[in-house]
């Protein structure tokens, strides 16, 4: 494929709106994209315009995963972009536009390393592509697709991500829950014949600060990052609150995971409830585990090999390595049917452009990531 078919593509699926949804679209434009190669992709439609895309192409005992999200976040104020978010300018070796980066120049670069490998005749075993909706919020195709068993049978996964080409093998996860309280409401003057719902999660927000200083720290990812975040109470300033809504985020690690973090706030939670007849009650509402593999592992080992040795013809004085990040992807969900799965978060652009103003990916990395994904798919089955 030429080059400027493959940054064609690129284009294409950033001036589809799919901010937060409609990724029905995208998926369509993928399935016909797969099917002019005669591959044959299933889009699995669910919702409004929500969608999931499948394909499986080759055969061998063991199954890779490639995957990436196709919807993104909100545009943000359109007049203080440089260019239109939806109009996939490219200036120099950048191209502009909501979802460059995040992420859909490594969904492109995916599907395109697939293409071009079926068009030579030399898909080496068998690959699974899995495109999702809903990765920015929630997760309800990838969650939609553990339930079909897309994950299962997996032996390794790349997410496509951006990295700059830099390999991480760990990510944290990521864990939102709502506390509610639950009081009784009088005129402020006589505050001793109510129940306050604000001193309850006022003591609940002075435990958390501390209720997670005794977990160990993660070899890989360091300290559990944890914080409140949104205090929601009363509604006129002379009426005692009868009810409010505190929420957190905490990012899990492998050292302390997802259910001794419920196990944790729970206890917190009765601690206030013991005192002062406060009502507080818990909800998880999201839920996505850490990922971690071993640095050593081959899977992984490889990738860095690979991506060493191509990235620099595209991008000079970039040398990729191994990291880790705080941020969660899909292979959260996926990976809760096989914990010990490898994965690897690999792709084009930097991602601290994600979910800004001006986003962009780079040409030269959206290329170089094309011939690197090829290339750990060639080994990955040698």
């Amino acid at each position: 494929m030429e080059e400027k078919e493959k940054i064609k593509i690129l284009q294409d699926l950033i001036q589809i709106n799919s901010v937060n949804g409609n990724e029905l679209e995208v998926a369509e434009y993928l399935h016909k994209l797969f099917a002019k190669s005669n591959l044959e992709s299933k889009v699995d439609e669910f919702g409004d315009r929500r969608a999931n895309l499948v394909l499986d192409v080759g055969q061998s005992e063991k199954v890779l995963g490639l995957t990436g999200h196709m919807d993104t976040v909100a545009l943000g104020n359109e007049d203080k972009w440089s260019y239109p978010p939806l109009e996939a300018k490219i200036d120099g070796d950048r191209l502009y536009g909501r979802g460059a980066a995040d992420m859909k120049s490594g969904l492109a670069a995916l599907a395109i390393a697939i293409i071009e490998l079926s068009d030579l005749g030399k898909i080496p075993g068998h690959i699974r592509f899995i495109a999702t909706a809903g990765e920015e919020y929630g997760t309800p195709g990838a969650n939609r697709l553990r339930d079909l068993g897309v994950a299962k049978d997996l032996d390794a996964l790349v997410v496509g991500e951006a990295t700059n080409g830099d390999i991480i093998y760990a990510h944290s996860g990521s864990f939102n829950y709502r506390i509610v309280s639950h009081g009784k409401s009088v005129h402020s003057s006589t505050p001793e014949l109510g129940n306050n719902a604000l001193d309850a999660l006022v003591d609940f927000a002075a435990i958390e600060r501390t209720l997670f200083d005794d977990v160990p720290r993660d070899p890989y990812l360091g300290e559990l990052k944890h914080s409140v975040t949104i205090l929601n109470v009363g509604e006129q300033v002379n009426t005692i609150p009868d009810e409010g809504e505190l929420y957190g985020n905490i990012r899990p690690t492998s050292a302390f995971n997802n259910k001794q973090i419920v196990e944790r706030l729970k206890s917190a939670v009765d601690e206030v409830n013991d005192k002062n007849g406060a009502r507080l009650t818990f909800e998880l509402i999201h839920d996505w585990y850490p990922v971690v593999s071993n640095p050593e592992d081959d899977f992984v080992q490889t990738a860095l090999t690979v991506s060493q040795e191509v990235f620099s013809n595209y991008v000079e004085g970039k040398q990729p390595e191994l990291i880790t990040m705080n941020g969660a992807t899909d292979a959260s969900v996926f990976i809760k049917d096989n914990t010990n799965l490898p994965v690897i978060i690999l792709g084009p652009g930097e991602s601290n452009v994600s979910h800004q103003i001006d986003e962009y990916t780079t040409i030269s990395s959206y290329l170089a990531l094309v011939e690197i994904y090829k290339q750990i798919i060639l080994r990955y089955f040698e």
